[in-house]
C-alpha cells in the first residue's frame, strides 16, 4: 500500500480538509441508503469528525503542558476518543480509544473493508499505555514501531510525526503518561472481507475519472 497516499489522507483528515464517510452496519450495508446498485456510495453516509476536543489537564509540569499543547495541535483526540470520528465524542473517554473503526481498504470496491481501531492512549495497564515506557512512546511517534516491533499503518501519520524533535516527542509521551487511566478496550483489527461489528469511517482523497 502506498505510504504517501495514506500520509496525504491522514494529514488532510486531521486538518479537516476532507470528510469521513461512514460504512454502516451489516444490515444497513445490505439495505443501502441508495437503491442504485451502481452508486459507489450506496449504504454510506457523510459525517464530520469532531475537532477541537478539550483535553484533560493533568499537572503543571512544563513538559506535560507542552505535550498537551502538541496533542491538541496534532488532533490526536479526533481519532482516539470514542465517537469523535462520527461527530459524537464521549468526553468520558477522551484519548481512551475508539469503538468506531477506520477502513484501510476501499469500501467502494469491497463491501467489507479492513479496519483498524484507534487505541487507548491513557496509561491504563490493561487496555492502554500503562505498560509502555516514555522511550517506547517516543519510538512509536518517530518510527511507527510499537513496543513489540510491529510497524503501524500510516493511518496514524507517524511518517509526519517522525519530523518531531526529540524534545517534542518526549513532551507528548510525558503528557499521555500523566493522564488518569481509563479502562477501555477497543475492538481488534478487522481483515478485509470480514464484516465489522461496529460502524467504520473511510477517509480518502479521490481524483476525477
Amino acid at each position: 500500500m502506498d505510504k504517501k497516499f495514506w500520509l496525504i489522507m491522514a494529514i488532510a483528515f486531521s486538518a479537516g480538509l476532507v470528510s469521513a464517510i461512514v460504512v454502516p452496519s451489516i444490515a444497513e450495508a445490505d439495505s443501502g441508503a441508495s437503491k442504485n446498485p451502481k452508486d459507489p456510495l450506496r449504504g454510506m453516509a457523510p459525517v464530520e469528525a469532531s475537532k477541537g476536543i478539550e483535553l484533560p489537564v493533568s499537572n503543571d509540569d512544563m513538559d506535560v503542558a507542552q505535550g498537551r499543547y502538541l496533542v491538541g495541535l496534532l488532533g490526536c483526540a479526533s481519532c482516539h476518543t470514542d465517537g469523535a470520528l462520527i461527530g459524537k465524542p464521549d468526553t468520558s473517554k477522551t484519548l481512551a480509544g475508539s469503538s468506531i473503526g477506520i477502513a484501510y481498504s476501499n469500501p467502494m470496491m469491497n463491501n467489507y473493508p479492513g479496519a483498524v481501531y484507534p487505541p487507548n492512549l491513557t496509561p491504563d495497564k490493561e487496555t492502554g499505555l500503562g505498560e509502555w515506557t516514555q522511550e517506547e512512546i517516543v519510538t512509536l511517534l518517530r518510527s511507527g514501531k510499537t513496543r513489540h516491533g510491529r510497524q503501524t499503518m500510516a493511518i496514524m501519520p507517524w511518517t509526519s510525526y517522525a519530523q518531531l524533535s526529540a524534545g517534542d516527542a518526549q513532551a507528548i509521551a510525558s503528557y499521555l503518561l500523566s493522564l488518569d487511566p481509563v479502562k477501555n478496550q477497543v475492538p481488534k483489527q478487522v481483515m478485509p472481507g470480514t464484516p465489522a461489528k461496529t460502524p467504520l469511517v473511510h477517509v480518502g482523497l479521490y481524483r476525477s475519472r
